[in-house]
């Protein structure tokens, strides 16, 4: 049975993060963005109090792409979401499971988040922090890594946010999971990333790449001939991101068609393996990708805002829903159960590993850890090279970070770095007690510094 846990508290804080190059998706184009850090503690029935935290990058403009509001605005939104969970969170004061306490309080964030005109991707976001903080505290509690304790169902999962589900169906996802030792490092090409960008990862080794696509096909037809040129004669595979910037099915039947008949794309399209979220989060719905009669997969990222999300796209002719522990790490797994699920009936079903530039330190070992335990190969990740390592990091923490994960960092030039050998990350470190991270609580994150309750999590 998994253990029961309460909330006793939970801290907020932000480190800002300058990027070493502009990173362009979709509409906007992103130079620095805030780190959010959450330190929590709870208390685990029979066995005391316990720290854990966790990380995550509040990325302008993509958990709302409204044009009225500003950059500014839509991280702001970020920061009431927090804020709206934390209340929620603690409100509950009795004991229940780690999925049993983010099932009692989803609906309600949404609802105080929706009345406040915050969208529901981006109200997901603040319970997702607290899921992943409270997590690390009871793993390590428990003694216990976050491989180990999810194929044990230490948070336990149920199907009450997923009828589609079964305790069976959940329960054989976990159990089975084999986590992958290696990950592939997916290396994006944003819209402003040049050619020679390109050439340049595919000579240090990568040999998966992420496409960032405008959605006029006309020009992403020209871009990806010019892509495609760049990696002739390299041993590689493609995703295509269109970051809802395709209008209408025309405009992506135009592209496809341009994939599977142009001779400079044919080869690309062998390497294809899948295109992300073409159209608007709330057109998604509006279009039929069986229409588009073809071989190509496609994916919803943006458009995966609830737990309804990916049952509803694969009605409409999508196979795969991307896993971002942004949007809830608990929503992943169980979208990786419905996969498993649908692919035993029959099916060819999976889930994609996307990020939106986790960084160096907590937020990319815990993402890392959820793509892993999926037991995918290859996972998106921007911050190794959107952003300087641990820019922006004090020494003390990042020394902390490279010590206890010598193989995932590295010294680089005057900094610390990811350390990708080959276009591939290491995960062996990972494989420690809590949520993917050897280093105490206590010495990550601003907290650290101007916290005294903090500080004492490290002893």
């Amino acid at each position: 049975m998994a253990p029961r846990l309460a909330l006793r508290s939970v801290s907020l804080s932000e480190r800002r993060v300058p990027f070493r190059t502009p990173f362009r998706f979709g509409a906007v184009t992103v130079s620095e963005a805030s780190q959010l850090f959450v330190h929590v503690e709870i208390e685990v029935e029979g066995k005391g109090r316990s720290q854990g935290a966790s990380a995550e990058l509040m990325v302008p403009k993509w958990f709302n792409k409204d044009p009225a509001l500003s950059a500014d605005d839509t991280v702001d939104q970020l920061r009431q979401s927090a804020e709206t969970a934390r209340t929620i969170y603690l409100e509950q004061r009795g004991f229940d499971t780690a999925f049993g306490l983010h099932a009692a309080c989803i609906s309600r964030q949404h609802a105080a988040c929706a009345t406040a005109s915050i969208p529901a991707l981006a109200a997901a976001f603040g319970p997702a922090e607290i899921d992943k903080a409270i997590l690390d505290a009871l793993l390590r509690a428990e003694g216990t890594s976050v491989f180990e304790g999810l194929q044990t169902n230490l948070p336990g999962l149920d199907a009450r946010l997923t009828p589609d589900l079964d305790a069976a169906a959940i329960g054989d996802f976990l159990a089975t999971r084999a986590p992958s030792p290696h990950i592939a490092v997916r290396h994006t090409i944003g819209m402003v990333d040049s050619v020679d960008s390109v050439r340049e990862a595919a000579a240090e080794g990568y040999r998966y790449f992420k496409i960032k696509l405008g959605g006029d096909p006309a020009k992403d037809r020209a871009r990806l001939i010019d892509i495609a040129t760049a990696l002739d004669g390299t041993d590689y595979r493609a995703t295509a991101d269109a970051n809802e910037q395709y209008v209408a099915l025309d405009d992506l039947h135009a592209l496809v068609t341009a994939l599977r008949t142009d001779p400079w794309l044919i080869p690309l399209l062998d390497r294809l393996l899948y295109i992300e979220q073409p159209f608007a989060r709330e057109n998604t719905w509006d279009f039929s990708l069986r229409d588009l009669d073809t071989p190509i997969a496609f994916i919803i990222d943006e458009a995966d805002d609830s737990y309804i999300s990916f049952p509803r796209a694969r009605a409409l002719g999508y196979r795969g829903v991307s896993s971002k522990s942004c949007k809830g790490l608990y929503k992943s797994l169980l979208n990786g159960a419905r996969a498993k699920l649908w692919n035993a009936q029959g099916g060819d079903f999976f889930i994609s590993a996307e990020d939106l530039t986790c960084q160096a330190g907590l937020a990319v070992q815990q993402d890392t850890a959820l793509v892993a335990f999926h037991g995918l190969t290859h996972a998106e990740r921007n911050g190794h090279h959107y952003v300087d390592g641990f820019t922006n990091t004090p020494p003390e923490e990042v020394d902390a970070f490279l010590a206890a994960h010598p193989d995932l960092y590295e010294k680089s030039g005057d900094g610390v770095r990811l350390a990708v050998h080959d276009g591939m990350l290491s995960t062996r470190s990972l494989f420690t007690n809590g949520f993917a991270c050897a280093v105490p609580p206590g010495r990550i994150g601003p907290q650290a510094a101007d916290n005294p309750r903090i500080q004492e999590y490290q002893t």
